[in-house]
């Protein structure tokens, strides 16, 4: 029903419901923390030989396309405040044969990425203990069979201790996060202002040797760096006055990402040739290292970059988990997974699911061919949540709404272009393994899904329809 798509919308289920104790600071700290992680500590040194000095508008270009897509976020998260991110709101505005495709993107977003970032942070940890200690894990023992090793063992300790984190209770979840986010940021502005003091405006003289094309290619890399910042959606029902605090948190959050993320690369650029870039490992560090003539920064960096990863995968699982309880509870999935723990209030079989997803796939499968597909799986996600946003003002446009989006409708037109703009720039072994992946998801909804769930494929506005309901 349309009128219970809001706030209360997901009360009176039979697994139990979350408890609200996020406020905005921490909330705006998970949106940094799953999106300022392992991309701006690598990407620069591959999307830099695209553009050249011009990857500063890259950024300004990816900024715009997460932005827009932000603005729709925020008026369905002010409109629908319950957990599940996109998945709830393709439920609530599309129907149910949607949201299974919309999950299903979520789970290449979320699931693989927070492997991967697992398998990043086991490389930074080893680089961290060489420079500081002196010795490494194992090769065996820190990469998969896939990459040389056995086991990833530090990927799946990290996770291991994620998992124990986030089923200990959301608060205590948010609080560990922030402090990580302050570590992250504070080391992030560490390097832009060492960079800064070997600033030279000779670099950004040819401004542009690649072109416009060059610059549109450089951005579908650094679209990566704005992944995850959607994760602040998937908090809806554990956030303090939802309707309110959800918009201006997802506002916050990109805002303060991408001025970081322009003051890094404006600083590295100024810093060092744009031609220095290409195959640079740790770029980063090697530029402090260069500026200041001391390894101490490279550790420093590797510490940064430590703490960041383990923030990222915290928030990572946390929206994973929250958006498979929200389809246990929709009935997608078996209602086992909407299980609240009594005592912390977390979906604590969900939450151990996704633990043990994340660490096999991090302990025992390379995931670096499926960063494409992790990308494909936002931009569609994002497009749905835009043109729900379209939906959803013609079915409940009584409904009430915390936020809504300005320039409507050419905002959510211009969010869905740009984000087709940046899946047409993929490759078509991506598109295919994507559709192959779509299609075995919605297969899964055909024989249990459709059979089990209390809506059949019925969108808000419509007599029976709405998220949760």
């Amino acid at each position: 029903m349309a009128a219970e798509t809001g706030a209360d919308a997901s009360a009176g289920h039979e697994g139990g419901d979350l408890k609200r104790s996020i406020g905005l600071g921490q909330l705006v700290a998970i949106g940094i923390g799953s999106t300022v992680g392992t991309g701006i500590f690598f990407v620069l040194s591959e999307a830099t030989p695209k553009a050249g000095p011009a990857v500063v508008l890259s950024f300004v270009i990816a900024g715009i396309t997460a932005g827009l897509t932000a603005l729709c976020y925020a008026e369905l998260a002010s409109a629908v405040p319950v957990s599940g991110s996109s998945y709830s709101y393709a439920y609530a505005t599309l129907g149910e044969a949607a949201a299974m495709g919309v999950a299903a993107c979520l789970i290449l977003e979320y699931l693989v990425s927070s492997a991967a970032v697992s398998v990043g942070w086991s490389e930074y940890l080893n680089a961290l203990l060489q420079s500081t200690v002196g010795v490494r894990v194992p090769e065996a023992l820190s990469g998969a069979p896939g990459a040389g090793g056995i086991v990833n063992l530090p990927a799946i300790v990290l996770v291991l201790l994620c998992t124990l984190l986030l089923i200990r209770g959301v608060s205590e979840s948010a609080t560990a996060n922030a402090i990580m986010v302050v570590i992250k940021l504070a080391v992030l502005l560490l390097f832009v202002g060492l960079a800064f003091t070997a600033f030279s405006a000779d670099n950004f003289a040819e401004f542009a040797p690649l072109g416009v094309g060059g610059i549109g290619a450089a951005a579908g890399t650094v679209f990566f760096s704005f992944i995850g910042l959607d994760a602040v959606s998937t908090a809806g029902e554990e956030v303090k006055d939802p309707r309110r605090t959800l918009p201006r948190a997802l506002m916050l959050s990109l805002v303060v990402v991408t001025v970081v993320y322009l003051l890094v690369a404006v600083s590295a650029l100024g810093a060092q040739p744009w031609e220095q870039f290409e195959g640079q490992e740790a770029g980063l560090a090697a530029i402090l290292t260069q500026v200041t003539g001391a390894s101490w920064p490279g550790i420093v960096l590797a510490a940064g970059a430590v703490i960041s990863i383990f923030s990222v995968t915290l928030v990572t699982m946390y929206a994973q988990s929250r958006i498979l309880f929200s389809m246990s509870r929709d009935a997608m999935l078996p209602p086992l997974l909407s299980r609240v723990n009594p005592r912390t209030l977390t979906p604590v079989p969900t939450t151990l699911l996704v633990g043990i997803a994340v660490a096999v796939l991090a302990g025992l499968v390379p995931l670096d061919v499926l960063a494409d597909l992790v990308s494909v799986g936002t931009l569609v996600a994002f497009s749905v949540v835009s043109i729900g946003v379209m939906v959803l003002r013609r079915t409940a446009p009584d409904l009430p709404r915390g936020f809504r989006v300005p320039g409507y409708p050419v905002t959510p037109v211009l969010s869905i272009a740009a984000c087709v703009y940046l899946i047409l720039g993929l490759s078509w072994i991506t598109h295919l393994v994507f559709v192959l992946w779509l299609a075995a998801a919605l297969i899964f909804w055909a024989l249990y899904g459709a059979r089990h769930s209390r809506l059949i494929g019925t969108p808000a506005g419509s007599s029976d329809g709405g998220a949760s309901s």
